[in-house]
């Protein structure tokens, strides 16, 4: 009867092996970036409104990070106002903050107020003339927004 019941401690035991690797792998995966945003000031312009933001932007990874530019991606397609050249150094395991002017939607703008975060793709220069992408959903940080 104690060989029977060895032997079916091994299933368990490769299940627990499988599901802990597992858990390891989808830690691993997680967003090396993260951010949040405060609208500072808000100018409708018809179909499209003007906003400054504040975004702080969190390295969990172990590279520093430079970004070039940095494009707001909501619903819909970014629009070249969407996007804005800057020069942001992200330390590794840091944090940095940086206030940026962008125009979007107006339709978009309306989006977040309803609680659909803005997503802001990140260019980072990379060794030589190489450039890498980031995709950060930036979460509203609670307080006063600009109307």
């Amino acid at each position: 009867m104690s060989t029977n019941l060895r032997f079916n401690k091994w299933p368990l035991a490769i299940a627990a092996l499988f599901a802990l690797s597992l858990q390891l792998a989808l830690a691993s995966n997680g967003p090396v970036v993260s951010g949040s945003y405060q609208v500072l000031r808000n100018k409708n312009l018809g179909s499209q409104s003007q906003i400054q933001v504040r975004i702080y932007l969190m390295n969990h990874g172990s590279s520093d990070f430079s970004i070039q530019r940095m494009t707001l991606w909501d619903v819909s397609h970014a629009d070249k106002g969407g996007t804005t050249a800057c020069a942001v150094t992200l330390p590794a395991h840091a944090t940095a903050e940086t206030v940026q002017q962008f125009t979007i939607r107006r339709s978009d703008y309306e989006m977040w107020q309803k609680g659909f975060p803005p997503r802001l793709v990140l260019q980072m220069a990379g060794p030589g003339r190489a450039k890498s992408k980031a995709v950060v959903r930036l979460d509203r940080i609670s307080g006063q927004e600009a109307k």
